[in-house]
């Protein structure tokens, strides 16, 4: 079977990840790559010879040797970039959040619909060895009825991102875009035989009284369509990188902990433990986790899908749910009352 031949935009921090992900996937090959600036398209120059390199996202996208573009840019410039590509015929990689705001999320939903293009969002979690377990042992019925689900954060602040993006509110959309949103996904996707979210009650503050709209703390409750809730929380004034998924049903529960020095690293310690209702065992998880590992499986999913039509691990309207409940729980911190999710 052919390489699924891949494009980047964004050779930033976490871009450089990207392509060392795809040149280690099997079923992939990286093409070209349009960095934001000359110094970054000549590091990308020398990390990578035999690629074509440009500043200009558009050459990129005039080639006509790329099966799909790996997006990993600011996310305000996520609706034009990514319109871009759909628009020159390339299935799509987007780095979540999908969009800042919802218009955007259905104009690329109608865009990939109208090109007949694969539009994937990365909310890599589901594709870990051990937070994909928690959802596969949900689904096997080991926990019961799924009633409520805990997800939290405790890490170090956020980095800044080039030129300070993500510290900018208008470039940034808002923070619980940024991490909070994986976790909504995860508590989605765990809790989805409860029906679908229905609204949220969300409270932050901010340590920093110069930056109040840049939440440091933030907690939010969300609740499904039956009596199912989930909580999400994190802090970005601890230390570390510490993540924690608790999932308890009417026969029983799992609790899914990693932590590591940062959360890109190689070396983290992860353990998941399950109660039957009878006893309380460890899980092993075989295959080590973390952002960086699912990075790499994210690659060849997306390069399966489109080799053999595997169903993407995430899909468009996927990430339209998650940007829909981050900025309802965002309204929620403006209004200080429950506010309803939009169900599109």
């Amino acid at each position: 079977m052919n390489l699924v031949r891949y494009g980047l935009i964004g050779f930033g921090a976490w871009g450089k990840h990207h392509a060392d992900a795809i040149t280690k996937a099997h079923n992939a090959e990286l093409i070209g790559i349009a960095a934001h600036s000359q110094a970054t398209a000549s590091d990308a120059s020398q990390a990578y010879p035999d690629a074509f390199v440009t500043t200009d996202y558009h050459a990129l996208l005039a080639r006509d040797d790329l099966d799909v573009i790996d997006v990993v840019v600011p996310s305000y410039l996520h609706h034009e970039v990514a319109t871009a590509v759909l628009q020159s015929g390339k299935h799509l990689l987007l780095e979540k959040p999908m969009g800042i705001d919802l218009d955007q999320c259905d104009s690329m939903i109608a865009s990939a619909e109208k090109h007949d293009r694969l539009l994937c969002v990365g909310h890599e979690l589901r594709l870990s060895s051990m937070w994909g377990k928690v959802k596969e042992m949900i689904e096997d019925g080991f926990i019961g009825t799924p009633q409520y689900c805990l997800v939290e954060l405790s890490r170090n602040p956020y980095r800044q991102g080039a030129g300070g993006w993500r510290y900018d509110i208008n470039r940034v959309g808002n923070w619980i875009l940024e991490e909070p949103i994986h976790f909504f996904d995860l508590a989605r996707w765990y809790l989805e035989s409860a029906g679908i979210p229905q609204s949220v009650y969300a409270t932050a503050n901010s340590r920093d009284p110069e930056r109040p709209e840049l939440q440091d703390n933030f907690s939010a409750i969300m609740h499904f369509a039956g009596d199912a809730y989930a909580v999400v929380s994190q802090t970005l004034s601890a230390f570390e990188h510490h993540q924690t998924a608790k999932v308890t049903g009417s026969k029983g529960a799992l609790w899914a902990s990693w932590s590591g020095a940062m959360d890109r690293t190689r070396h983290p310690t992860f353990k998941l433990r399950a109660f039957d209702g009878n006893e309380v065992v460890d899980v092993p998880i075989e295959k080590p986790t973390g952002e960086l590992f699912e990075l790499e499986d994210q690659i060849v999913r997306v390069a399966e899908a489109i080799q053999t039509g595997r169903p993407l691990h995430c899909t468009a309207q996927d990430g339209r749910w998650s940007v829909a409940m981050c900025l309802a729980a965002s309204a929620s911190v403006a209004s200080g009352a429950k506010e309803m999710i939009d169900q599109g």
